[in-house]
């Protein structure tokens, strides 16, 4: 029986490994390094490697932060710029992580992590594939509401934009901006906001 070569192992399993995976199948840390330095794969980030002949990823930085966080779920301005309801660049990825959990800290590409109670951490998960990897980011209606508890820190003016386009380019969902308003105990604070929108 021929042997497998480490290309045909990335290529069985959709061009990328972490190392681990790699390592289980046969491919040794040198044999990794040397397929690195030869062009071969690249690494995407700490422990995880993927074929250079695949299309360039399509949003690198989550891919990498949910590949590293498989946990952590992709919040405020991040994910209100992957559902278009922002005209803000971050600069950084803002991820959300259960009060109990160490914050994640990551080189590249920077990373806010945001500390949430237990019920507004599990509330509006939707799981996005991204390049092939799953990426947890909150829906565009808890987003909403996760903006205007953050407002402090992300501004007022970029909540009240993002309402604005969510408003124009989604289906308006009220019941469930405002079922997430009620968890992250917002409600009051979005209620006029809304009122004014409709």
């Amino acid at each position: 029986m021929s042997k497998k070569s480490p290309e045909e192992i990335f290529r069985q399993h959709g061009g990328q490994l972490h190392m681990s995976e790699a390592l289980a199948h046969g491919i040794t840390r040198y044999m990794l390094y040397t397929l690195r330095d030869k062009g071969i794969i690249e690494q995407v980030t700490r422990g995880v490697y993927r074929l250079a002949e695949l299309p360039p990823i399509g949003n690198p930085d989550l891919v990498t932060v949910s590949l590293r966080f498989p946990n952590a779920v992709i919040c405020l301005i991040s994910a209100l710029a992957f559902h278009g309801i922002t005209t803000q660049i971050p600069h950084e990825v803002s991820v959300a992580v259960p009060r109990d959990s160490r914050m994640p800290s990551l080189d590249f590409p920077p990373i806010r992590a945001h500390k949430f109670s237990d019920a507004a951490f599990r509330a509006g998960i939707e799981e996005h594939q991204i390049d092939g990897v799953p990426v947890r980011i909150y829906s565009p209606e808890k987003t909403l509401a996760d903006c205007f508890k953050f407002r402090n820190k992300i501004g007022m003016d970029v909540v009240l934009e993002a309402l604005k386009l969510y408003k124009a380019r989604k289906k308006f969902n009220l019941a469930g901006v405002l079922e997430y308003a009620q968890i992250c105990r917002v409600d009051k604070v979005m209620k006029p906001y809304l009122e004014a929108t409709l």
